[in-house]
């Protein structure tokens, strides 16, 4: 274990994993009548309780002032909030596996709004690795999801989405990280402010009682908090041993997990088109990567 909680590539699989266990657990969630909104109530309040715990077990606190709170809201919103929802809301229309696909996007946007915003300056390689990973995207769009059932066009473009928010989080975390805040610290308060955004998005769009479907899923509901709050504990553990650019690489292992998952246990199945599209996002990535590296 020691080994494990040392090792860069052992916690890059093991991060990847438990985010690609979160889409199969979202598919059969929905499918089981939980709203959009309380599934992902449920990731952000476990894990950011879990967080909070664990920050105030070692003595320490939010510490709560005007410049947290705009972080809070602004992290909450575009790296939470917003991407799940439309992350469990596309998963019945498009399928775990391509939904998973997305996530492999967030790095390539994130380098080109590094990029068109001059915190990073352009590399031939990246620039070309951008390219690449949009020509996969749009390969993977005009898919449209599962083979058997191919989505509207709104739920493609919901998907394509996930990753831009997931990229304006990134970008704005740097830029407005509070100084001489903790990881641990930003990340608990980021996400109880998501779960408060979600449980007024939950409670202004459904009906009744919206929380009553968890009570059909006990099981899954206790297995997603103790993925979701595994996974953040680990995520932090491998920015620490792995830097960001490694780190980035997540999406690629969860969303392999997302596609096996969803063929071998939620009975998907996609077209060839989509495959050739997720091996060329693969190939952008791995430039774009290569491209930070040399860059640091």
């Amino acid at each position: 274990m020691k080994a494990l909680w040392n090792s860069a590539i052992g916690l890059l699989l093991v991060n990847g994993l438990l985010l690609g266990l979160t889409l199969p657990f979202g598919k059969m969630a929905t499918a089981a009548g939980v709203p959009p909104a309380i599934w992902a109530f449920v990731i952000s309040f476990g894990a950011g309780a879990v967080l909070f715990s664990a920050l105030v077990a070692n003595g320490g606190s939010i510490g709560l002032d005007r410049r947290k709170l705009r972080y809070f809201v602004v992290v909450a919103a575009v790296s939470y909030a917003i991407p799940n929802l439309l992350l469990f809301a596309s998963i019945p229309h498009l399928g775990v596996g391509f939904t998973g696909i997305m996530f492999t996007m967030s790095p390539l946007f994130t380098l080109a709004f590094s990029l068109m915003l001059k915190l990073r300056r352009p590399s031939m390689l990246g620039l070309a690795g951008i390219g690449v990973g949009f020509v996969g995207a749009l390969v993977v769009a005009t898919t449209r999801g599962e083979a058997s059932q191919p989505a509207d066009p709104i739920w493609v473009a919901a998907g394509l989405l996930i990753p831009v928010s997931l990229a304006v989080g990134n970008v704005y975390r740097t830029v407005d990280w509070p100084k001489g805040s903790g990881p641990i610290q930003l990340a608990a308060g980021s996400h109880l402010a998501a779960a408060v955004m979600l449980l007024v998005a939950a409670a202004s769009s459904a009906g009744g009682s919206p929380f009553a479907p968890l009570a059909d899923v006990p099981w899954l509901v206790v297995a997603q908090v103790i993925v979701s709050s595994a996974m953040f504990a680990v995520f932090f553990r491998l920015q620490a041993v792995g830097g960001p650019v490694y780190l980035s690489q997540i999406g690629y292992v969860a969303a392999a997990i997302g596609l096996i998952s969803g063929m071998l246990f939620l009975g998907e199945s996609y077209r060839l088109e989509t495959w050739l599209g997720a091996v060329l996002i693969s190939i952008g990535l791995v430039m774009t990567t290569k491209a930070q590296l040399r860059a640091a």
